[in-house]
């Protein structure tokens, strides 16, 4: 309580020397009562710098990870765009609560960011990709959308038969796929009466060829 009185008549005196004054008081009072008001006056203005919050941590045992921690979680996410929060934590070994408090620094200080796909959020290091390109890139991390992207790109048309066979996946199952990535405007649907067609949407094709490199490395 001294230390923290004495820092709190410390910036009062800061405050009173860049212009901010008490108003004198109408009444007499008692030096108790000075000491009172200027304690409090001072302890609303006062904002304890970072370094002091740790330390006052540390003398609580409250667990603190060091900064190596976030570097460690910016190069995970930077190597590994879209990458989700559960597989933040089993790559680098870190516990939930640890790695929520540190992604938020991270967050907050506008390093890194992220966007929902679904349930999950999935990260990436700020201002490095488009928010097209992060969306293709959380897409690509479904590993049957992947596949039925790569295998669309690499043979440019590609039969629904012919495509769920590949995947060993079933017909009602990538027709359910196939609606989905249609509706994002990435693959078109051509009909040759029973038979079925997928393209990819050439406006997509050096996008997804740039965003699989950079998944595949």
């Amino acid at each position: 309580m001294i230390a923290f009185s004495c820092l709190a008549l410390i910036q009062l005196e800061k405050n009173n020397s860049s212009g901010f004054r008490l108003n004198a008081p109408s009444n007499p009072i008692s030096a108790g009562q000075v000491h009172f008001e200027l304690f409090f006056a001072a302890a609303a203005n006062w904002v304890p710098d970072q370094s002091a919050v740790e330390d006052k941590a540390r003398e609580s045992s409250v667990p603190l990870v060091n900064n190596s921690t976030r570097a460690a979680l910016y190069d995970f996410v930077d190597a590994n765009p879209g990458v989700q929060f559960r597989g933040i934590c089993a790559a680098l070994d870190i516990a939930i609560g640890s790695a929520e408090f540190h992604l938020g620094v991270l967050k907050k200080a506008g390093l890194i960011s992220f966007i929902r796909d679904g349930k999950y959020k999935r990260f990436f290091v700020s201002k490095k990709f488009s928010l097209t390109e992060m969306k293709l890139i959380s897409l690509l991390r479904h590993e049957t959308q992947r596949k039925i992207l790569e295998r669309i790109n690499a043979q440019t048309a590609v039969a629904h038969h012919d495509l769920a066979s590949e995947l060993s996946i079933s017909s009602q199952g990538l027709t359910w796929q196939m609606n989905g990535l249609r509706e994002k405007g990435i693959v078109r649907e051509r009909m040759e009466g029973i038979r079925v067609t997928y393209t990819l949407n050439v406006a997509f094709t050096p996008m997804l060829n740039e965003v699989l490199r950079i998944i595949r490395d």
